[in-house]
């Protein structure tokens, strides 16, 4: 038998055995077939690479490398705010950063990196079983890749930009010298604060050059590397600082395992607190707050993602008004700064500071805001800042939702002219826990209309009123004139929500009042006009910006009967008297909180909504301080600075427009209703549950005549909305009246002739001191 035979033969008898398998032994493959289809799809596998290994280049520098200035504008399209987003980048050799700083980067980021070959197949596939047991997602990059991803592709998370960043990250470590790819990896990376690149990392996060980096410090910054904005631990959250430290301390044990560091050093070695968050330059002045309330827009409103917009190359053009801006930043200086004298009063006229915005009612624009005094020196935009309570300036808010709600808890209809007990410390009825505000300076005021008690901002009244309202409905309707349901403060749960515990920010608040301003039709505040980029080839990026469309806050009656009350108060009776300055029709509520920690002026005319805070805080430690003694005054009111502020700003901001008046349409006829005179301390006989107005106006008590406008709000908040007046000095927000009936004839509108009032503050000596607060409501 010839060899071709038996080979046939025995190809023949094994067909005959496998065809006396069972089926499904059959239907699997032999062995032979298994190793050869393996062995071919194999060698596809390596010639496949070794071509594209052959064909994929590596690529000039990505756009990232030569990215752009993002480039705010005012509203007028030509006039510059400021240029930022150029990449803060200064590159170094590796002979300038020190062997500490670069073993700590290869101990926190590839510890395999001077043994790999550019890629760490172990590490990948262990961090992709990790994934798959549910441990978080896993890198398992070396830092050759990420080098390349840094500095030739982008951060895209695609199969195909991952394969090529695998055939690169082969190249060249084939190519480059582990040095030079380490240096190329550390003048790329983005460290946070803005900063890319070790050399701006070590600038931004230890004022210094990166060859002066000791080994705490660029083991640190080696830990930033994974979650740069996430472990800042001047700005983390006490978790992402535990989890900052972790790192820290991941990268120093890696140094010990890789023999960089004794484990005698490594036990010496405490945790380098890196300075303060330093602005960016270029945006000295109010260019840097500016430019935050416009990223703050883009990125919240979801027109662009915060790394697109850092990525640069933006031409965004801005609401913001220069002339506008530009009067907001003199009224501060005018009306405060120069009334401060930190040399003389050190430890009252220093850290004094002002949040303040303007919106225009009909569209939601963002006009102008006040964010601080120079953005190089204090980088914090107090503009947007929610941790300021906003006291009495919220009791619009409970009027609102009382109109709305149309009945008391007993059924009896709320209106403007409904009467409320203004005794002082009066308990609060039907509130979910005790409550029994004091009012400013212990004034009890009998039985008054919610008109009367927004004028002198009677907190016993405003304090039952938001509780026969519902506080539920107080909120829901905060919320839909637009104070965000996330700002703390507003919970139902505590009766004292209703004297302005919650904590929105100035343009927050100044969004809420232009709603009032626009007759009930909400609009968020918005402050980008356009956005535009010019890409490389000349290609131009257009993103659709939001649409601008009111909602429903308020039915128009509601809204325009607040507006009616609003008035009422800046009159030569209400706590914003000083407001009379500006001539023109306008609506206001002051508000000063406990401990005299904030003061607030919150105003509108039909042009024009914007709000001014103020408020002290320590540098060092964050903490609120109070503004008593400020400028020299025993008190400080939100009818005193803030009002002042407001009315200088406003008619600077409406100079040369014609003066506009109300369009109201409350649905009710004008009030004619008397004032009463009041007394501190007195109490004379009311009711506790509104009721119809009787004929005859309100009631009277002997003691001090009207005119020392009271505005305290205790508990969360407390107002107190003038300062203490000194001997014979009148209060800024009333004139002292002329001698005239126990009756005087009712207080005219702003849009009426405007009465003088006094100029000057009163004296900080010989007033009243402030009244204790009481207890804070939980």
């Amino acid at each position: 038998m010839t060899l071709s035979t038996r080979r046939q033969a025995k190809r023949a008898a094994r067909r005959e055995a496998r065809r006396a398998l069972p089926l499904w032994r059959r239907l699997l493959p032999t062995w032979r077939v298994t190793l050869g289809t393996l062995t071919t799809l194999f060698l596809l596998a390596v010639g496949g690479f070794a071509v594209l290994y052959v064909i994929v280049p590596v690529p000039d520098p990505n756009a990232h490398a030569v990215a752009q200035n993002n480039i705010y504008l005012y509203a007028d399209g030509t006039t510059e705010i400021a240029r930022t987003g150029a990449v803060n980048r200064t590159d170094v050799t590796i002979d300038r950063i020190p062997l500490a700083t670069q073993q700590a980067v290869v101990s926190a980021e590839d510890r395999t990196f001077y043994q790999n070959r550019g890629i760490d197949l172990k590490g990948m596939l262990r961090a992709g079983w990790n994934t798959l047991l549910g441990k978080g997602m896993q890198g398992g990059s070396t830092i050759t890749q990420q080098y390349v991803k840094n500095y030739y592709l982008t951060q895209d998370q695609t199969i195909e930009r991952k394969g090529r960043e695998l055939l690169i990250a082969l190249k060249v470590d084939q190519q480059r010298d582990k040095r030079e790819i380490l240096a190329g990896y550390l003048n790329s990376s983005y460290f946070g604060r803005g900063a890319y690149g070790i050399q701006s990392a070590a600038h931004a996060y230890y004022g210094v050059d990166v060859s002066r980096l000791t080994l705490p410090q660029g083991a640190y910054l080696a830990s930033l590397l994974q979650a740069p904005s996430l472990y800042d631990v001047k700005t983390a959250t006490p978790a992402n600082r535990e989890k900052a430290v972790a790192r820290w301390n991941y990268t120093l044990d890696g140094m010990v395992q890789l023999g960089f560091l004794t484990p005698a050093d490594r036990a010496a070695t405490t945790f380098p607190d890196p300075i303060d968050p330093q602005p960016a330059t270029g945006l000295a002045g109010q260019a840097g707050y500016l430019v935050g309330v416009a990223d703050d827009y883009l990125v919240s409103s979801g027109t662009l993602d915060a790394a697109t917009l850092k990525a640069g190359g933006w031409r965004i053009t801005t609401t913001f008004d220069k002339p506008r801006q530009d009067a907001f930043t003199k009224a501060v200086q005018d009306e405060l700064t120069g009334e401060l004298d930190p040399q003389a009063r050190p430890t009252t006229d220093t850290d004094v500071r002002v949040a303040g915005a303007s919106v225009e009612p009909a569209t939601g624009r963002v006009v102008a805001v006040y964010g601080g005094p120079d953005y190089a020196k204090q980088p914090y935009n107090d503009a947007l800042r929610q941790d300021n309570q906003i006291g009495s300036t919220f009791k619009p808010i409970d009027l609102a939702a009382g109109l709305v709600a149309q009945h008391a808890v007993d059924g009896r209809p709320i209106t403007t002219e409904s009467r409320y007990d203004g005794t002082s410390e009066r308990p609060v009825t039907g509130g979910p826990n005790p409550y029994a505000p004091p009012n400013e300076d212990d004034i009890s005021y009998g039985n008054i209309t919610l008109r009367y008690a927004m004028v002198k901002s009677v907190n016993s009244v405003y304090a039952q009123e938001g509780v026969d309202a519902g506080l539920a409905r107080v909120r829901e309707t905060a919320v839909r004139l637009g104070i965000p349901d996330s700002v703390r403060g507003m919970d139902p749960a505590n009766t004292s929500m209703t004297l302005g515990t919650a904590t929105p920010s100035a343009l927050d608040l100044a969004g809420a009042y232009a709603t009032f301003a626009n007759h009930g039709q909400a609009h968020t505040p918005w402050s980008v006009l356009k956005l535009e980029r010019v890409n490389t080839g000349g290609a131009v990026d257009v993103p659709k910006m939001p649409e601008h469309n009111p909602t429903d806050a308020l039915d128009r009656e509601i809204a325009d009967s607040v507006t009616d009350v609003l008035r009422d108060v800046i009159s030569p009776r209400g706590t914003g008297a000083a407001a009379l300055d500006l001539n023109r029709p306008a609506a206001g509520k002051t508000g000063t909180t406990d401990s005299n920690l904030s003061a607030w002026f919150a105003g509108y005319t039909p042009e024009l909504a914007t709000t001014v805070g103020l408020f002290r805080e320590n540098p060092k430690t964050h903490a609120k301080e109070p503004l008593a003694g400020t400028a020299g005054l025993t008190r400080i009111n939100g009818g005193a600075f803030p009002t002042r502020i407001w009315t200088a700003y406003t008619a600077a901001a409406l100079d040369g427009t014609p003066t506009q008046d109300f369009d109201l349409k409350t649905g009710q006829e004008p009030t004619t209703t008397p004032w009463p005179d009041l007394t501190p301390g007195t109490s004379p006989s009311s009711t506790t549950t509104p009721t119809t107005p009787p004929p005859g106006g309100a009631p009277t008590s002997t003691g001090q005549a009207p005119g020392t406008p009271p505005d305290h709000t205790p508990s969360a908040p407390a107002t107190t909305d003038r300062p203490a007046p000194g001997p014979n000095t009148p209060s800024p927000q009333a004139p002292q009246p002329t001698t005239g009936p126990d009756q005087p004839s009712p207080t005219p509108k702003p849009s009426q002739t405007q009465p003088t009032r006094p100029t000057s503050l009163p004296s900080a000596t010989g007033g009243p001191a402030s009244r204790p607060a009481a207890p804070t409501t939980p």
